[in-house]
């Protein structure tokens, strides 16, 4: 098949980016400064380094930004008191807790301690319940940053059949739940499928739309897609590579050399999916930034 297009995240969260300058500066024009906290319990070298690029993007964007890093003996208690102290400082509009955490803590207590209107991760009960019947305050950042990709890159979605390949919490069951609703970039036909699924590829194969989210390096090869699909891989593995000068290379959920022939669109890894994360962190960060100062 010919006439592939690339979904690139990167174009997609430039054009975003932009649209939000305007915003903070109107905020900042009214004696608001958009705030951003992120807690780090632990050294995890990927988390420090996703803890180090939100950083960088709100001093870019110009926004207020605080890092915490605690020990990773921190206690479950110590960690409770930095989230109630966040949750009470009104410079900071929106903060998350980097995941995973230290096994000695409960991470179901320490979300559910996050107040809500800060919860920009949208990992809190009441943000999830929202977002599933339609009056969503915030929407989880890497699901939202697929739909952008969708609606930014002109992918009809109405009634269209969206299979949805993984059911985590972060990813899959959000992702679903705001295909299904109503309004742009949704409407439509929604089917998961997981690691339980029987017969797994004679469903992928129905789908207009694909969004993959397994954590399996190359899982979805061509024969599991139809012709003239819409692929979005929100997969990211590292892999050995021996041609490579660091050994190893970032793949995706689906084997993007085999399946990009027979796709109208497809977004690769790295540059696809990526950047929108954070992106769409940003945007939630903005957006609770607004709805604090209206209600001052």
């Amino acid at each position: 098949m010919t006439g592939t297009s690339l979904i690139l995240g990167k174009d997609i969260s430039n054009s975003i980016y932009s649209e939000l300058s305007v915003r903070i500066q109107t905020l900042k024009n009214g004696g608001t400064v958009p705030g951003l906290a992120v807690v780090l319990v632990g050294n995890d070298p990927a988390s420090e380094v996703y803890v180090r690029m939100k950083g960088r993007k709100c001093e870019e964007l110009g926004m207020h930004s605080v890092t915490v890093i605690l020990p990773e003996e921190t206690t479950q208690e110590g960690l409770l008191e930095k989230v109630r102290e966040l949750n009470g400082d009104r410079a900071v509009h929106g903060f998350l807790i980097q995941l995973p955490l230290p096994p000695h803590i409960d991470e179901k207590i320490i979300i559910n301690a996050i107040d809500p209107r800060k919860d920009v991760d949208c990992f809190h009960p009441v943000n999830v319940g929202k977002m599933l019947i339609g009056e969503p305050d915030f929407l989880p950042a890497t699901p939202a940053g697929v739909q952008q990709m969708l609606v930014r890159s002109g992918v009809d979605t109405d009634g269209k059949h969206v299979v949805v390949v993984g059911r985590s919490n972060i990813v899959g069951k959000p992702m679903a739940a705001m295909m299904m609703q109503r309004g742009i970039g949704a409407d439509s036909t929604v089917t998961v499928v997981h690691s339980r699924t029987k017969d797994l590829p004679s469903i992928t194969k129905q789908a207009d739309i694909l969004i993959v989210a397994m954590g399996r390096p190359n899982f979805i090869t061509a024969d599991m897609v139809k012709e003239g699909a819409v692929v979005i891989d929100v997969g990211t593995n590292r892999i050995d590579d021996p041609d490579s000068p660091k050994g190893s290379k970032l793949v995706g959920d689906v084997d993007f050399d085999s399946v990009k022939g027979k796709t109208s669109a497809i977004s690769p890894v790295p540059g696809g999916v990526g950047p929108m994360t954070i992106c769409m962190l940003m945007a939630n960060t903005v957006a609770a930034a607004e709805r604090a100062a209206v209600s001052r």
